[in-house]
């Protein structure tokens, strides 16, 4: 297996096209292993926690439309907000399933 140049490794970092496997064979080269790593931006709880609120949103709105075309529409704000806190409380208690689904 070819190894990358410097100036290769260099130009397909500049462009952006760098790709693991050069990475690879350039730290084998150097008697090195490879590690990478995704850094959240924002803290893993907050995270959670955002995407749990959008699951419930999500569920919720299905669950109005339902309701609606059922004739069995419930108003009030108090209702949905309330529902909204039940079914993400609900979420982050299993975290392993908020992507379970798109």
């Amino acid at each position: 297996m070819k190894q990358p140049s410097l100036a290769e490794l260099e130009k397909g970092e500049a462009a952006g096209t760098i790709t693991v496997k050069s990475l690879e064979r350039a730290a084998e080269a150097l008697g090195c292993r490879l590690v990478y790593a995704l850094i959240p931006i924002e803290p893993l709880s907050q995270t959670m926690e955002g995407r749990a609120f959008h699951l419930a949103r999500k569920k919720l709105a299905a669950v109005e439309q339902t309701m609606r075309l059922e004739g069995q529409e419930v108003h009030g704000q108090a209702w949905r907000q309330q529902t909204e806190r039940r079914l993400v409380a609900e979420l982050l208690r299993k975290p392993a399933r908020l992507w379970d689904e798109p």
